[in-house]
Parts: structure tokens; C-alpha cells; sequence
């Protein structure tokens, strides 16, 4: 999913001015992060993202320091016009950010012309940088012990210990145009059981606040441990207050609303028109100790002070799935779904702990310091005081850091986020992750690193029909997976370079930074990409890219809703002048508005498209699924609308769809008009981390409705393969963090609502487990149906003594997929299924040892079962012995698998997988008289062990002069070594050597030396 790539760039923190170096404490991103800010205890920092570079600094004067008191923590506001810095002594510092268009802030060199086109412009890198100021428009004194600041569009909310209470002050200057009197007053709610009812224990302080502008709520974290989710209503509100109303409605729906919390005993607390409503979402409980000194004296909050290891550091929300993640003091993350709005009061959503392996951090990790999700939401990068790493969202630890694995020069050393983490956040694309290390020991301005990496191109567009592609992409290029055209053998070779790196045209990147879609055709040789305006496409026949001659046409549409190829037709969802479209474009033509085969107007932007055979599926954000048909003709090639359904009652936010397919019906395929599939296709949808099948019914009335079945939650992406290789024919592969669940024939799935869930509309149906379950130790990419292998990826972090940085890398892994699919037809006693599907597969070089993997994993099960107590589990597990032997009769591949199991289990249990698969002697036999030798030598270790060898050795003797007829001198060479080390005295190897004649009778009685050295 995102895996960190070659090395991170440090950037210089110190400014260019005649200044100290001083340690950097914090890092804040502008709203639209394309800006960010660092802080130190004296000075202010203000850079680009892309290109890095510092645009302006503000130091403050040691008088302003003195008085002040030292930077701490530093915000912006929702509008980025402004940064307010926290200080030690509870002051806050007001900085105005200004644009001056006029000023320049670095000068380019002059360069000759013909050095000129030596230095072109990076990815990002074509706009020119912005003049900007910093100037200091006041500073506001705050009373009490200042904990937590947090800006909103009207006014700044803060937290204090002295008094214990949430305060509001109105920005200065405001003209409170769209405001009222109240939200541009002072507010003051005191943390007690009469102004925040829901908290668990009022006696507690609030130390961090934390506005999470996508969603319009808050999170609290309490000076106890705990955490909320928080909103501010207005009197006989439905929602929350308009001030703090975002854009991203979508993201809020998902979440919804926060419902009143239980009455507040003070009937004049009710009366206030603005009120905190939240939940706990992170619940601690403290020792009973001190719970009770909390009850003797509870004004004393010094006396009782309790470092808890489940105590909340940090919280990050994840609106796409769904879900939020809580750092704790003792280092484990923990992740939980949102709190069910009709079950607030409750115990707090039961959470999946994160732990990161002993072996990644062996000196601990500390306490979770910063966390953030990617805007996409598939990943969370996570900082520690002593280290960080990247988990994706279904619990997968994907890279980390904790120091160095291997000695390096510590003079030289120079990636300090390698050993603690400050803060962190991750710059557009989420190509870069921008870190803030703990300290820098060896430089004075070495905190600020910038890693790049490589993600999978179905975070940004999802393809579920193509599995056969990995294909990544980074911040100038794309990577594709080319094992699927390679042998059988290079596919499972760790060591061979299938990737190709396709590098996106310069001139198009350094304006269109980031990209934002990109497509892979069904054959893998035409690729589609898209940035902020615009588009490109390649042809890997070619090795050419084709962009658009007039940049004006291209800086004029916007992809938005996915790019897909039909053969060689490209099919674009665009926004161009607030309008809609579906674009064909050909890579046979040039790009240009003439050019465009056709188009296709759509009311609403379109969320995701879907290509099906030649069925076209747009869904749109009005929540509706159109289908179309693609008609090509000789000369031209056409959309054909089919029809429209609506989804309205069934998902409740568009945008949070990510992955679209369908199923068609087999008599439908054979006998049906394609463009009556809509009313009869199984739809397949990922609707933020669900799995979701929409089974069509009509009611009495003639009308679609459907049925809502989920399959499984937090699935990261799915395949779904809907045709080929018998029992895999409409098959559907999901991920979720830990393996990969696969429903076999999902058009089969059935599952019956109870009676009160039917209703005139969809109806809900209950949860079906998968069928098979294939648990991975790397990251999945991509399925090669025809070869039985997934194909994924893990990430090496690589260190040298004479290297003053930290390399990273992603290697190729694969997984054989035949014998979990096996195996589940023959726990179902389907012999005659598994046969079927393994004819499909005999033809790969590694076929025997995924039929070797299946015998091996049933044996070891069966001899547990034996060890055990259970009568019923016994017995069931020996019938699944039973039916393997049974499936490996119908292959010639049967004896070499058997023999290769039995090598690699304990002797021990020899005697139980030779009762079901028979005599070894007869199996001996039935090898020599077919000429398979080398699987008869192997069968002479299993008569030797079961001691169902004669004494005279006649067995191995027989075999022997088989191998010398053949001439097959390294078998006689293991026969011999064999015989020499069952008899110490060297008689059965001199009586071998003579009944061979490979030594003749005279010379075998010079000594038992020549017999020895004839071993050897």
C-alpha cells in the first residue's frame, strides 16, 4: 500500500540570518498544506512544501521572550491567514501571514542558454514561489495555566488548568460580519458535572484539543488519560455550530451527529445557547489507590497524579473508514470504529491494539508522540520517542524505524528520525512523509527529513477486475509489475527484477504535481495518468508518452472520478467549467479537444468508474449507478446509455465508495440482452472499509430494490475474478491487513434476513464468513490467477558503516494460493472440485511442491489432533488425510509428494501417513519398475526408518544397479553414503559394491579401507 523508498531528504532548519541554532519543537502544516511551519523556542519558520524552502522567519526579541515566556506549540487558522504561538508562561502569540505578489524571495542565477536546460524544474516545482511575511500582530494573555490551544474561523478555543475550564476569545479586529453577539463574546464553560455532563470524571482537566476541520468535530484529551469526541451545538441545534461547518459534508455524514448528552441537574446550564456535547471514545481506568485518595481529598490533583501506560497521548480520525486511532503513553496504538450514535452511554467501541513487534523495538518504543492518517485514509503514520513506523488501516505494520539494526559511524550518522519522532504530517499526493526528529546529536539544524515513498495505485483508483498488474506509483513515476509475463520460475525468484519504472514527462509533472489517478490497461502496456489538470498515457510498445500540444486545453478540465482504459480507448470522468463529463480519448490520436472520440454529460462528479467486459459502470455522487454500453464501430466508438438505478436508502455517502463491480448471472451472460443487466446483476461495492454485495429483487410492483449484504469490514481493496479456472470463476479476494479472504462463487452467497429487518426497502442480511482464509507476511499486490501466486511486497531498511544514511526498499514476495483452495474443497468432500482445479495448475514447475504443502499442512493438523483428546476432531482430521491421499492418487506426481512430506515431518509420525497412503515397500517398488529413481532413494530413508528393510540390503542394492544402468552417478554416490551410514563396518556397502560389480570380487577384499573410500 505505501511502502518508504531509497533515502529521506534532510532540510537545513537553521535560517540563513545571523542567528543561533536552536532545536526545533514543532512542526504544524498550513489547512491546505502547501505551507508549513516550524517553531523554536525563540524564532518562527515559515516554508513551501514543494520545493522546500523557507519563505520567511520571525525571531522574537530576548525582551519578548522574557515577558512572554519561550515558544512551545504554534496553529493555524482555518483560513491560513494567520499562526498563533503557545508560550511557556501562558501567552499567546498572534502572527499574521501576508502575500506580496511584487517581491521575488529568491533570485534565480544567471546561467547560459545551453546550461539552462540542465536545470529544469522537479515534480512540483514549475510554479514560482510566493512571497510571504510574517508579522506580529499582537499577543493576548491568557489567565490560568495555559494546556491546549486550538484556532477556529471566529474565535480561539483554549484550555486552562487554572481555573479548570474550555475558554473562547474572539480573534482581534474581527468586524463579525455573519456572526452574532454571542459567538463574538467571551465564553467560559467550567469543567464540571453542570457544564460537561458526559465527561466520565469531572474532576480532571482538559490537556490537548484537537479540531479535525474534514469532519467538524473535536477530540478532548483529559489530564486522566481518557478521550472524547467532542462537538459545540447551538440551543436547538440539529448540528453544530455554524462557525464550525466544513467543507467536507461527506466526511461528517459518515460520522454523523453527537446526541445530547443525559440533562444537566442545573436547570440554567440548559438555557445556554451554545453547548459541549461528546462521548468517551478512549476509556482508562485508574487504580483503585487512586481512586480513593481522589475521594478523600479531591481538590489535591498533585496528590494523585498516575502515569497510566493506557493513558491518551494522541488521537487521529479516519472519516473514510470509518475509524479513529488512539496513542497511548505505554507506545501501543489502538484503532476503533466510530461510536454508534444510538448506543452513546454505552461501554466506548472495543478497540484492536497495535503492538510493534519486540524485534522491531527492542529498546522499547516510548510514548506515542504524533500521529496522522493520509488524506486518503488507507495508512497512519505513527511517531514515537524513539522511532515512527506506517500502519495501514487494517492493522498491518508496513515500514519503521527504532534505531538502526546495523552499526554505523554515530559521528556520521546523520537520520536522526530514525531514533524518536516529534511530529509529522504528510504533504500532498501523500507521496512524502515530513518528519520532525526528537533531536539532532550530530548536526545543530538536522531535524527536519522529508521520506519519500511509493504507494499502490489503488489508493487513488480503485480496479478491482485487474488483478494481474501490481502497479505503484511515486512522486515522477510509475512502476509495473511485469512477472506476469515472465516463466514460472522468475515469478517465485525473490532476486528477479520485474519491475519496470516508467518515469512520467518532466514538463507535465512540474505543473500537474501530484498525481492524483493512474490507470493500467487489462494488458498491462497502456498506462493513463492524471495530476491536478489534464492527462497523459503511455504505451509501453512504443515507449512513448503522449500529452497535450496545447497546454491551454489541458489546464482546462480536471480529473476527477478515475481514468480507465477499453482496449485502446481511454475513458476519462473530467470537471470542466463546473461541468461534467465522460471522455473517450484514443492513444492512437494526439491529445486535444478534436480529438475526443466522444462525450458523455453526467448531472453530478462522478465518485468511481468501473469497466465490466464492454459494460460501463459511473457512479455519480447523487448516489446513482449508470450503466452504459461501449459500442465500437469502424469509425467511431460510442457510449450507449442502458440505464439508471438509484442507491438511496441503501448508501448513505456517495463519496465513501471506493470500489465498483458487478456479477452477472450466467444465464443472463448466455441468453440476456446486455443492456437489461442492471436489474439482475449482483452489485459489488467497498463502502469505506465494508465489503458489500447489492443483491437485486422486485417487489410486487415492478421495482428494483436491493439487498445489502456485507461481507467483511476494514477490507483495504479487493479483486474480484469473474470468469476462468473453474472454482475461481466469480470469486472475490479481499484484504484486510492480516490475509486475504476469498469468497468462492460470491454469486452463490446466501444469507436469510431475520423478519424484522425486511422492510418495503433494502434489507440488511447477515455477515457470511469467507471460505478461504490465506494468511501473508508481506503486503498483497496482485493476484496471478494463472500461475496459483499473489504477488506482494516488504520493505528492507539497509544501514553502512560508511554511509551517513538510512536506504529503504521494497522486495518482491509471493505466496502460493493452491493448496488453501484445495483444501477447502476437500474438508467439503469435494474431491471431484479439487481435482478439477488442480488439472488447471499441473502444468507449472512448482505444481508438486503446492501439492507437497497441502500433505504437509494436513498431516501436521492430523497428528495435533491426535495428540489431542478429541474423539470428533481426530476423526475429522484423519478423513481429511483420507481425502488428500485420495486427490493425490489422480496426479503422477503423487509418489515424489508423498516421500517429500514425509522427509520433512518427525519420524514419529511416519507410521500414521503410511497407513492411509500404504505400504512404503509397495511404493519402493511401484518407483523402481517406472524408472522414477531418485523418488526411490527417497523412499529407502523411509523403509530404513519404519525398519522394513532386509538384512542383506537386496532393496538398496536393486536400486543401485538401477542408478548405474542409467548412469545416474550422484544417485549411486547418495546410495552408497547410505549404506556406509547404516553399517559402521563397511560389510553392507563392500557386498553393495560387489552385487553391482562396481567393484570387482578380488579387489574387494584388499580391506575394508578401498570399501570406506569407495563411500566417500
Amino acid at each position: 500500500m505505501y511502502f518508504p523508498t531509497s533515502a529521506a531528504r534532510q532540510l537545513s532548519s537553521a535560517p540563513a540570518l545571523p542567528l543561533p541554532s536552536e532545536l526545533v519543537l514543532a512542526l504544524a502544516p498550513s489547512p491546505r498544506k502547501t505551507l508549513f511551519a516550524s517553531v523554536t523556542k525563540s524564532g518562527l519558520s515559515l516554508w513551501r512544501v514543494r520545493p522546500s524552502a523557507v519563505l520567511a522567519h520571525l525571531s522574537r526579541t530576548e525582551t519578548s521572550v522574557q515577558e512572554h515566556g519561550e515558544n512551545l506549540h504554534l496553529h493555524w487558522s482555518p483560513d491560513g491567514q494567520r499562526i498563533v504561538v503557545q508560550t511557556t508562561l501562558s501567552y499567546l502569540v498572534l502572527v499574521t501571514v501576508e502575500y506580496n505578489a511584487e517581491e521575488v524571495p529568491y533570485q534565480t542565477p544567471p546561467l547560459p542558454a545551453n546550461a539552462a536546460r540542465h536545470f529544469l524544474p522537479g515534480a512540483g516545482e514549475a510554479l514560482p514561489l510566493q512571497s510571504l511575511n510574517l508579522h506580529l500582530e499582537g499577543v493576548i494573555r491568557i489567565e490560568g495555566s495555559l494546556l491546549s490551544v486550538s484556532p477556529r474561523k471566529d474565535y480561539i478555543l483554549f484550555s486552562t488548568c487554572e481555573p479548570r475550564a474550555i475558554q473562547r476569545v474572539p480573534w482581534p479586529n474581527a468586524n463579525g460580519s455573519g456572526g452574532d453577539h454571542v459567538r463574538e463574546g467571551y465564553d467560559t464553560w467550567g469543567i464540571n458535572e453542570e457544564e460537561l455532563p458526559w465527561l466520565v470524571d469531572p474532576d480532571v482537566t482538559v490537556c490537548q484539543i484537537t479540531y479535525h476541520r474534514q469532519t467538524g468535530f473535536e477530540t478532548w484529551i483529559t489530564s486522566e488519560g481518557r478521550a472524547y469526541l467532542v462537538q459545540l451545538y447551538q440551543e436547538q441545534d440539529i448540528g453544530p455550530s455554524a462557525s464550525e461547518t466544513s467543507t467536507a459534508d461527506d466526511d461528517r455524514a459518515q460520522l454523523g451527529h453527537l446526541p445530547p448528552s443525559r440533562p444537566s441537574a442545573d436547570s440554567t446550564s440548559s438555557e445556554r445557547p451554545l453547548q459541549w456535547h461528546g462521548t468517551c471514545i478512549h476509556h482508562v481506568s485508574p487504580p483503585r489507590w487512586v481512586q480513593k485518595r481522589k475521594h478523600v481529598d479531591p481538590g489535591d490533583l498533585a496528590r494523585y497524579t498516575y502515569t497510566e501506560p493506557r493513558r491518551a497521548m494522541a488521537v487521529a480520525l479516519n472519516p473514510k473508514f470509518s475509524m479513529l486511532a488512539v496513542g497511548t503513553h505505554g507506545g501501543t496504538v489502538e484503532f476503533a470504529g466510530f461510536p454508534n450514535p444510538s448506543a452513546v452511554g454505552g461501554a466506548p467501541p472495543t478497540p484492536q491494539v497495535l503492538r510493534v513487534p519486540g524485534m522491531y523495538a527492542r529498546d522499547g518504543t516510548g510514548e506515542v508522540c504524533t500521529m496522522e492518517w493520509s488524506s486518503d485514509g488507507y495508512v497512519l503514520a505513527v511517531g514515537w520517542q524513539k522511532g515512527w513506523a506506517i500502519w495501514s488501516v487494517g492493522g498491518r505494520c508496513l515500514a519503521w524505524g527504532f534505531g538502526v539494526e546495523y552499526e554505523v559511524d554515530e559521528e556520521r550518522f546523520q537520520d536522526a528520525f530514525m531514533y524518536g519522532v516529534r511530529s509529522l504530517f504528510w504533504a500532498p499526493g501523500n507521496f512524502e512523509l515530513v518528519m520532525l526528529a526528537q533531536s539532532s546529536p550530530n548536526t545543530a539544524d538536522g531535524q527536519l527529513f522529508v521520506l519519500p515513498f511509493a504507494k499502490s495505485a489503488t489508493t487513488g483508483q480503485h480496479s478491482p477486475d485487474n488483478t494481474q498488474y501490481a502497479f505503484l506509483q511515486m512522486d515522477d513515476r510509475v512502476l509495473v509489475y511485469r512477472g506476469a509475463d515472465q516463466p514460472d520460475m522468475s515469478v517465485i525468484n525473490p532476486e528477479a527484477d520485474v519491475w519496470q519504472h516508467v518515469k512520467v514527462p518532466q514538463s507535465y509533472m512540474s505543473a500537474n504535481w501530484p498525481i492524483r489517478y493512474s490507470s493500467l490497461s487489462a494488458d498491462g502496456r497502456l498506462i493513463a495518468i492524471a495530476g491536478r489538470r489534464g492527462l497523459v498515457h503511455y504505451s509501453s510498445t512504443s515507449g512513448r508518452w503522449k500529452m497535450f500540444a496545447d497546454e491551454l486545453q489541458e489546464q482546462a478540465f480536471t480529473v476527477k472520478g478515475g481514468l480507465l482504459w477499453f482496449h485502446h480507448v481511454l475513458i476519462a470522468a473530467v470537471e470542466v467549467a463546473g461541468a461534467y463529463q465522460i471522455r473517450l480519448y484514443s492513444r492512437d490520436l494526439e491529445l486535444s479537444n478534436q480529438n475526443v472520440l466522444h462525450r458523455e454529460m453526467v448531472p453530478s462528479p462522478v465518485v468511481i468508474l468501473s469497466l465490466v467486459d464492454n459494460s460501463l459502470l459511473v457512479y455519480t455522487a447523487d448516489n446513482t449507478l449508470y450503466h452504459y454500453l461501449i459500442i465500437p464501430t469502424t469509425d467511431a466508438i460510442k457510449l450507449h446509455f442502458c440505464g439508471s438505478i438509484t442507491f438511496d436508502g441503501v448508501i448513505a455517502v456517495p463519496s465513501a465508495v471506493r470500489a465498483l463491480s458487478w456479477m452477472i448471472p450466467s444465464a443472463q451472460k448466455q441468453l440476456g440482452d446486455p443492456a437489461e443487466d442492471l436489474a439482475v446483476a449482483t452489485v459489488l461495492m467497498i463502502v469505506g472499509g465494508k465489503l458489500v454485495l447489492l443483491r437485486p429483487r422486485k417487489s410486487e410492483e415492478g421495482e428494483v430494490k436491493y439487498d445489502m449484504q456485507i461481507l467483511a469490514d476494514r477490507i483495504e481493496f479487493c479483486w474480484i475474478h469473474l470468469r476462468g479456472i473453474g472454482t475461481l470463476e466469480n470469486s472475490l479476494w479481499g484484504y484486510d491487513g492480516q490475509g486475504i479472504r476469498v469468497w468462492l462463487n460470491a454469486l452463490a452467497i446466501e444469507s436469510t434476513p431475520s423478519a424484522s429487518d425486511v422492510e418495503d426497502g433494502s434489507v440488511t442480511l447477515d455477515r457470511v464468513k469467507e471460505s478461504v482464509n490465506i494468511p501473508l507476511d508481506f503486503y498483497p499486490l496482485s493476484v496471478l490467477m494463472d500461475k496459483g501466486i499473489i504477488i506482494g511486497v516488504e520493505v528492507e531498511a539497509a544501514t553502512r558503516t560508511n554511509l551517513s544514511f538510512t536506504m529503504f526498499r521494497h522486495v518482491t514476495s509471493s505466496h502460493l494460493f493452491l493448496h488453501h483452495i484445495l483444501r477447502f474443497h476437500l474438508e467439503n468432500n469435494q474431491c471431484r472440485e479439487a481435482v478439477t482445479f488442480a488439472s488447471h495448475y499441473q502444468h507449472l514447475v512448482y505444481f508438486a511442491h503446492a501439492l507437497e504443502i497441502l500433505l504437509h499442512n494436513v498431516v501436521e493438523e492430523d497428528a495435533d489432533g491426535v495428540d489431542g483428546t478429541s474423539i470428533s476432531a481426530d476423526s475429522k482430521e484423519q478423513g481429511l488425510l483420507q481425502a488428500a491421499i485420495e486427490f493425490l492418487d489422480h496426479f503422477d506426481d503423487a509418489l515424489d509428494v508423498v516421500v517429500g512430506c514425509a522427509r520433512k515431518i518427525e519420524m514419529n509420525r511416519w507410521p500414521r501417513l503410511f497407513d492411509i497412503v500404504g505400504n512404503p515397500k509397495i511404493l519402493f517398488e511401484s518407483c523402481l519398475s517406472t524408472g522414477r529413481l531418485k523418488t526411490a532413494g527417497s523412499y529407502l530413508l523411509v523403509l530404513h526408518g519404519l525398519e522394513q528393510l532386509d538384512g542383506m540390503n537386496g532393496d538398496a542394492i536393486r536400486l543401485l544397479r538401477s542408478a548405474t544402468t542409467a548412469q545416474d552417478w550422484q544417485l549411486c554416490r547418495e546410495i552408497l553414503r547410505f549404506l556406509h551410514s547404516i553399517d559402521d563396518t563397511g560389510a553392507a556397502l563392500q557386498s553393495a559394491l560387489v552385487e553391482t560389480q562396481i567393484v570387482p570380487s578380488a579387489d574387494s577384499q584388499l580391506g575394508q579401507g578401498n570399501g570406506n573410500g569407495s563411500a566417500h
